[in-house]
């Protein structure tokens, strides 16, 4: 891996888009082999009641800049609702997983350092243009985390069915 990044300009929607069998579109923006490791960063489009296990990362902090739409996040056992415009991030070690509660999201997701790529490449597939992705298939993110690391799933999503019902907008959704 170079270790010195060069410049990166992508605009909306540019970027190689994946399938995430986790559920979700990535739009890879940044990738480790462009920033010398330093970072990976992906848009993620998801739609409402996705979920994640619970899980860590290591290695890796994890940030969730909201664009548009709702997530509940889960960070070492309480919940926080975050609306656009709002911010997420777990450290490493530290315990989370989130849920989509609004019709759709969109959010930049920043992993520092890059140490998670090969998980998230191992566990999506590329896609077409047009196509939306094809079901979810948590065995395949379990096997890309077995294999690659960089990731810990620790248990079952932590949320209640109720959870995922829209609510009032949050302060950040308004």
């Amino acid at each position: 891996m170079d270790p010195t990044p060069g410049s990166i300009v992508r605009a909306r929607g540019e970027g190689e888009q994946r399938w995430f069998h986790g559920g979700g579109v990535h739009t890879w923006k940044a990738t480790a082999e462009e920033t010398g490791g330093a970072f990976l960063l992906f848009e993620d489009r998801m739609t409402q009641g996705k979920v994640t296990p619970l899980h860590i990362h290591p290695d890796s902090d994890e940030s969730m800049y909201v664009l548009e739409g709702e997530i509940v996040m889960h960070i070492d056992g309480t919940d926080h609702r975050v609306g656009a415009g709002g911010l997420a991030m777990a450290g490493r070690g530290v315990p989370h997983a989130f849920m989509v509660t609004s019709p759709e999201v969109r959010l930049l997701c920043l992993h520092t350092p890059a140490c998670c790529q090969a998980f998230y490449w191992d566990a999506s597939e590329p896609l077409a243009e047009g196509d939306e992705g094809d079901g979810v298939d948590m065995a395949s993110v379990s096997a890309s985390a077995e294999k690659n690391g960089g990731i810990e799933i620790l248990g079952p999503p932590p949320f209640s069915p109720s959870e995922g019902a829209p609510l009032e907008p949050s302060e950040g959704a308004r």
